[in-house]
């Protein structure tokens, strides 16, 4: 095995953020879909959630790295035989169509688990198998439907994912298993179809990897991504479980496909894609992140790479949240400095700061300077008519002396 060489935390952070696109500054015009589909094709995965207090965090990520953009022309980049496919890759999220049969393992392995869960679903599926069966029969018939457009959706009573009926549950289950295909509207909702009509022939048609050869270059696409990471860091990227994708590791490494490399600070050890020596960013301009940005889902990556204690506070009861409901790191040049929480009142036509913080070390007046175009071009690509600061957190007083 080769002799690993050794990285400084700071230069392993200057291949991540190389890796993600936040390198270098944004393009001075809108970017096109061309534009949009190559910034997914080098991430690999955009996860999708459905909270849009500000927007839906699928489109917040390429705003982060390519300014604002029409949202329309990343929504046209999927549907029907499009650039772009949804699926179970890192949670639900979109991948470039190409990566169809790497993930077709996962699909096909749906009820191979031992555990009770997976026994549960079974169970259920074959307690269900004539349901199932009109459920698929009607999308051929049909399709593409929501599942509110099932002839018989089968309704339930109950809180939030309870409330689903059990027609939808069906869609969700031919979805995961690969029997069905699916994108979303504009409103979010997904519609569903057969893979064949959704899906281009020539993708169908590709050969279908062994569970081994598709994890071992789902990691490899993942060092790509993250630019230097631990194991359990190359496989959460695609959610896949760190003991079973070691053996693949090992074999990218013996192939010269993945160098390993101590990085400063790291317990564990770490890889990446043999490349050029990291650089530092000139992207000098603040960068506004989801919280569902591939930079910063792994909390613990955050923290050991930045020095950045994250935790998202949705589902946290109001009065025990710290920072918000919504809070979005911001980044300034290889640092995350400050977090917003933020919502689009969008019957107000403002974009409310509802509270700011500013990290340990971080000077406010510079990070509020910084961070006061970057919120205005926000509410701009949002529409909204301008920037309402709270006086809540220990940034908020810099940051409403710079807005007067």
């Amino acid at each position: 095995m080769p002799t690993p060489s050794g990285l400084s935390n700071r230069q392993a952070r200057g291949l991540a953020l190389a890796a993600q696109g936040l390198d270098r500054p944004r393009p001075t015009r809108p970017p096109g879909p061309a534009q949009l589909r190559r910034m997914v094709e080098r991430l690999g995965v955009v996860q999708l959630d459905a909270v849009n207090v500000l927007a839906r965090t699928q489109l917040i990520v390429p705003f982060s790295r390519l300014g604002p953009y029409d949202p329309a022309a990343f929504q046209g980049l999927t549907g029907p035989h499009a650039a772009l496919l949804e699926g179970w890759a890192h949670m639900a999220s979109l991948t470039p169509m190409a990566a169809h049969p790497l993930l077709r393992w996962r699909m096909q392995t749906f009820f191979s688990a031992t555990s009770a869960r997976e026994a549960a679903r079974a169970a259920w599926a074959q307690k269900e198998a004539a349901y199932i069966q009109s459920i698929l029969n009607e999308v051929r018939e049909r399709g593409p439907l929501s599942a509110g457009m099932l002839s018989d959706p089968r309704p339930r009573q109950g809180e939030w994912w309870d409330r689903r009926s059990i027609g939808r549950t069906v869609l969700e289950h031919l979805f995961i298993r690969g029997q069905l295909a699916a994108w979303r509207n504009p409103a979010f909702e997904r519609l569903y179809d057969l893979p064949e009509r959704a899906i281009p022939a020539e993708v169908l048609a590709a050969p279908t990897p062994t569970p081994e050869d598709a994890t071992r270059e789902l990691l490899f696409l993942a060092a790509g991504a993250l630019g230097v990471g631990t194991l359990k860091d190359l496989a959460d990227y695609y959610r896949m479980v760190p003991t079973r994708v070691r053996p693949g590791l090992a074999e990218l490494v013996e192939d010269g496909r993945l160098e390993p490399v101590e990085v400063e600070g790291w317990a564990e050890p770490a890889y990446r894609q043999p490349g050029p020596a990291p650089r530092r960013p000139t992207r000098h301009h603040a960068t506004l992140l989801s919280p569902f940005d591939s930079l910063i889902w792994d909390r613990a990556r955050t923290l050991r790479l930045f020095g950045f204690d994250y935790r998202i506070e949705i589902y946290v009861p109001e009065p025990r949240r710290r920072y918000g409901y919504f809070v979005l790191p911001l980044l300034l040049g290889d640092e995350l400095v400050a977090r917003f929480d933020l919502k689009a009142d969008r019957q107000a036509g403002v974009l409310r700061v509802n509270a700011s913080h500013v990290e340990a070390g971080a000077e406010p007046g510079r990070v509020a300077e910084a961070a006061a175009p970057e919120l205005s071009s926000m509410a701009g690509w949002l529409g909204l008519g301008g920037v309402e600061v709270a006086d809540r957190g220990d940034l908020a007083p810099a940051l409403r002396r710079v807005w007067r």
